[in-house]
């Protein structure tokens, strides 16, 4: 790729200040707007928008120091381990952390223990097994380090669509979060708090880049980690420091107690719940959003210390959630009046009890607190998701397929803002439609996806010798279209989105199953390749693995 020595501003100040206004006006308008469900306080607003024009300024400060392609995809590579250990935690900790996973444990109980045992195990196989080798050969995206030994434009193909679907997916997942949490705080119809959404995802990736998009994820670990101690300490509080009444009072409230410290709350077999944790797990490790962030990094020793901070931190907010926030949600907000419709369900479903909780604990000053928490959470996780998919699009596509290295910057970075605008309004559309989904169900499904597609190919590429161009990119491609179509034709599609009765995949978790398919593949067709490309392929191996130990710049 060709870079031009003439550094330019990719925004200026003053159509940043016309397009924060134009979000708000927006916002406005719609309030204002018929079918609102709720008159919004001032003081639960005011609280909101404290904590939204923090990380919008953020955004600006970082637009105005964003100046060349590597500072507008990884920051330039000057993010500290711990600050982006930091970085990784927010990036993570989406809808399906804040809003699902007390949701989860709302309605199923004990067996939404396995949202917080998955990540941590993730983290720490990154930690010791990938951390260093993914930023000595990295650059920009998950293609740079597949192809590392790989045909470059055949990998790139396959890992720019491999990871625009499986980014879009996760994305649908917090745009439903952010659409029922401006809709619970706002009273504004759904479909106008999702455009809403979109709207400032798209202002963070095209203003701010990875700079932006890295401190606006750290403010949101340390805001949701403040959040979540400060809710749990409130929580034990209401019940006199008793940890045994606040859990005896949730039992009574769930209806069923025993789902509460027995698992059988999902009932859904052996096999499924295998594949639900194949998928969370290995979804993670192969997550094109969480990999980018390692080449934010200097070196390899700062890549290792991230993944332990974030594996700390992670681990930390997680449990606090699970066992004093969540069983509080259903000691202190299940049954209350105030937060029941007129049919007697909950307002804006179980993904909002959080924020119910907040309103209970610290009435509406601290509902909108956590509303900005949660809202903060979300935004941070669609830049990432956003920044990962446009980078897809326009570093692996635009500038290295169509334009074979030969495009400068400045159209380069063009073509990602204009990617970033598409995503957006397909994220809107596609949140629509799975309105009312619980959100962390919709991110294991996401995760599923990247597992299938993602982290057969690129465990291979880096450990396996006899791996080959066309093993990978069949291999890969078949566990990403069996993926998708496991999922379309499964429960969460099938039935709930499309209306059909019964679903034609039985399993609503297709991540096992799938992920077999593509290790089989890439195995039988990669030992069966005499192709010339393949003796290159395993020529290769060699030179990667020096790669990986002494870094990209040093062999």
């Amino acid at each position: 790729m060709k870079t031009s020595g003439k550094r330019t501003a990719f925004i200026q100040p003053k159509h940043f200040c016309v397009m924060v206004c134009l979000v708000f006006g927006n916002g406005g308008i719609a309030m204002a707007g018929e079918g609102a469900e709720r008159t919004p306080s001032g003081v639960a607003i005011s609280s909101f928008l404290a904590v939204i024009a923090l990380t919008l300024g953020i955004t600006f400060w970082a637009a105005r120091r964003t100046r060349t392609a590597q500072e507008f995809y990884v920051a330039g590579s000057s993010i500290k381990g711990w600050q982006n250990g930091f970085a990784i935690a927010g990036d993570f900790m989406s809808a399906a952390t804040f809003l699902g996973l007390t949701g989860l444990f709302f309605t199923i109980g004990f067996d939404s223990i396995i949202y917080i045992l998955c990540p941590p195990v993730a983290y720490a196989v990154i930690a010791f097994l990938l951390a260093d080798r993914l930023r000595n050969l990295g650059k920009f995206t998950f293609a740079d380090v597949i192809c590392g030994r790989l045909e470059q434009k055949t990998m790139r193909i396959y890992a720019s669509i491999a990871a625009f679907v499986s980014a879009i997916v996760y994305l649908v997942a917090q745009m439903v979060g952010a659409g029922g949490l401006i809709q619970i705080l706002f009273g504004i119809p759904y479909n106008y708090a999702i455009a809403l959404v979109g709207v400032l995802m798209v202002l963070y990736v095209a203003f701010g880049g990875m700079l932006a998009t890295t401190w606006v994820q750290i403010t949101k670990a340390v805001i949701l980690m403040l959040g979540v101690v400060y809710m749990a300490f409130m929580v034990l509080h209401a019940f006199g420091l008793d940890y045994a009444a606040l859990y005896q009072q949730a039992i009574a409230n769930h209806g069923n107690g025993a789902l509460l410290t027995l698992p059988g709350g999902l009932n859904i077999g052996f096999f499924n719940m295998l594949s639900m944790s194949a998928g969370l797990m290995f979804g993670i490790i192969a997550s094109p959003h969480i990999l980018m962030r390692f080449f934010t990094v200097p070196d390899a020793r700062n890549a290792r210390q991230s993944s332990f901070v974030a594996l700390l931190i992670v681990s930390f907010v997680f449990i606090l959630l699970f066992y004093i926030v969540a069983a509080g949600c259903l000691a202190l907000v299940k049954g209350d009046p105030r937060f029941l419709d007129a049919s007697g369900n909950l307002i804006g479903g179980t993904n909002m009890v959080v924020v119910h909780l907040g309103e209970v604990l610290g009435g509406e000053v601290f509902l909108g607190i956590i509303s900005a928490v949660a809202f903060a959470t979300i935004l941070a996780v669609v830049a990432g998701l956003t920044l990962a998919s446009a980078s897809a699009i326009s570093h692996d596509l635009y500038a290295n397929v169509f334009r074979r290295g030969k495009e400068g910057e400045s159209k380069e970075v063009l073509v990602s803002r204009l990617t970033a605008v598409v995503i957006g309004i397909l994220t809107i559309i596609l949140g629509i439609a799975f309105q009312g989904q619980n959100i962390a169900y919709v991110v294991a499904l996401a995760l599923s996806i990247a597992a299938s597609a993602n982290f057969p190919v690129l465990i291979l590429s880096l450990f396996w010798r006899r791996l080959t161009t066309r093993g990978a990119w069949i291999g890969g491609t078949m566990g990403l279209v069996c993926s998708l179509l496991f999922v379309i034709l499964g429960p969460a599609v099938w039935v709930e989105v499309i209306g059909f009765e019964k679903p034609i995949f039985p399993s609503g978790y297709p991540a096992l199953y799938a992920m077999l398919i593509a290790f089989f593949a890439i195995w039988f067709i990669s030992v069966t390749d005499k192709s010339e490309r393949a003796g290159i392929d395993r020529s290769n191996f060699d030179e990667q693995e020096i790669r990986c130990q002494l870094g990209r710049n040093r062999v």
